[in-house]
């Protein structure tokens, strides 16, 4: 599992370029830096996402590629208002339900 911190203010044209890299059945978790908010994306096929969004509102999404951008505007300014940094998890093959609890104790 690979973690990065990335800016919020150039988080959606680096989630996007990702998204598209990002092979089918993979998926990566967007937290805050206290880890206890977060929103799963999982690419389901060619141009389908999966996501989940578990915080302040837990909602689930299927999207494709060209609607991401407007959802991650949305999911991010609610799960994440007063955040300078996100911390991405490449969680690898896995899927949308599969929520790790990374919250430290």
């Amino acid at each position: 599992m690979v973690i990065y911190m990335i800016d919020k203010a150039t988080a959606i044209p680096t989630l996007i370029n990702r998204l598209k890299k990002l092979p089918v059945g993979h998926a990566i978790d967007l937290r805050t830096y206290k880890r206890n908010r977060s929103v799963v994306i999982a690419r389901t096929g060619d141009d389908e996402y999966e996501v989940v969004e578990k915080g302040f509102a837990d909602e689930r999404f299927s999207t494709s590629l060209g609607r991401m951008k407007k959802l991650l505007g949305i999911l991010l300014k609610r799960e994440f208002p007063r955040s300078t940094k996100i911390r991405l998890y490449d969680l690898g093959h896995s899927d949308a339900d599969n929520h790790i609890n990374r919250k430290k104790i």
